[in-house]
């Protein structure tokens, strides 16, 4: 074999003396977001598996009414829909006829007033409480109830503090719902006109909206009553909306009387 000569200025490559590369930004955030993935992924495995493992265990929180706290039921606890109380039923009919009048008290505000606030707090009113009643209404005939009952079998027909009635009653002024207008009352808002009309308005309205607080906490203070999930909802939505249009009202009433604010 032919021997090749050397070339006498050949040298051994040397390591190179540069720092290597290092990986960008970019490159880090990949990385770290895969490392971020993978914890996650092992994590969540975990947490499956010991969920699993304490299957036996469920977690049950039944909500509490407006301003109550949820609380924490047995494991033992059945999911199973609460049975119909009576209570409910009577508190929809209550509530359709209560809120029939609060109708018809807005109705008089285009002919009674010019006061536009009035009129805007009017209408918002009478929509909220007109599409309210569609829906109790609906409640009640999905369950075979029927939309009222004879005024004799209803409950919470006390007459509300400070309503000023007289000792001697009518019948039908007994038969009212908390907060309701008396028919004096009724009729004395008739008969306003402009700030007369929107004083008395005002003032019913905050008495009537005040009753409407009283038989919802009369509903969830009944034992196995509110539990229907719709009624829920409703009641307390109506709950938070009315003490909303409560402060509204009282708001205004101060304006009427600046020296209310002193």
């Amino acid at each position: 074999m032919e021997n090749f000569p050397v070339k006498p200025d050949w040298k051994p490559v040397q390591p190179c003396s540069e720092p290597r590369p290092q990986p960008d930004s970019a490159s880090r955030i990949v990385v770290f977001a895969l490392l971020a993935a993978a914890v996650f992924v092992i994590s969540f495995t975990a947490l499956a598996h010991a969920q699993q493992a304490d299957s036996s265990k469920p977690v049950v929180v039944q909500p509490g009414a407006p301003g109550a706290p949820s609380k924490m039921l047995p494991p033992s606890t059945r999911a199973a829909l609460p049975p119909r109380s009576s209570a409910d039923v009577e508190f929809m009919q209550g509530m359709i006829m209560h809120h029939e009048q609060a109708v018809e008290m807005t109705a008089m505000i285009s002919s009674h007033t010019q006061n536009k606030p009035l009129r805007s707090l009017g209408a918002r009113i009478s929509s909220s409480q007109s599409d309210e009643i569609k829906f109790m209404k609906r409640w009640l005939a999905a369950r075979g109830e029927p939309i009222s009952k004879p005024m004799t079998n209803m409950q919470g027909m006390d007459q509300m503090p400070g309503m000023d009635m007289p000792h001697e009653a009518s019948d039908d002024t007994k038969m009212l719902m908390p907060g309701m207008l008396t028919p004096q009352q009724m009729d004395a808002l008739r008969k306003a006109r402009g700030a007369e009309f929107d004083h008395l308005f005002l003032v019913g309205m905050i008495q009537h909206h005040n009753g409407a607080l009283i038989m919802v906490k009369d509903l969830f203070d009944t034992a196995g009553a509110g539990q229907d999930a719709e009624l829920f909802d409703f009641a307390t939505d109506a709950d938070n909306t009315q003490r909303a249009e409560i402060r509204i009202m009282e708001n205004m009433l101060k304006k009427e009387n600046p020296e209310e604010k002193r």
